[in-house]
């Protein structure tokens, strides 16, 4: 996992904020073990998110519609503060 952190830091992967770099070199102290651990779920999170991204590209008319529903429903005083509900 060493030769990916100095591939970083060698500007092969570039674009990154100061906070990741950060985070990089502290992972990078890690033994390989951890270091892989952290990978795996970086890269599950990852994929979560561009998963979500695809489900919910298709169904923009749908999520409109709703939200203009809820707004409708509050104007005419039909929704309660969450306070409420917990």
């Amino acid at each position: 996992m060493e030769s990916v952190v100095g591939a970083v830091w060698e500007g092969s992967v570039g674009g990154m904020s100061a906070l990741l770099e950060k985070a990089l070199e502290q992972v990078g102290a890690l033994p390989e073990d951890e270091q892989d651990a952290i990978a795996s779920q970086i890269l599950a999170t990852l994929a979560d998110d561009e998963e979500w991204k695809r489900r919910f590209a298709g169904k923009r008319d749908v999520l409109r519609r709703m939200a203009l529903e809820a707004i409708a429903e509050d104007g005419r005083g039909e929704t309660r503060p969450l306070e409420e509900l917990l």
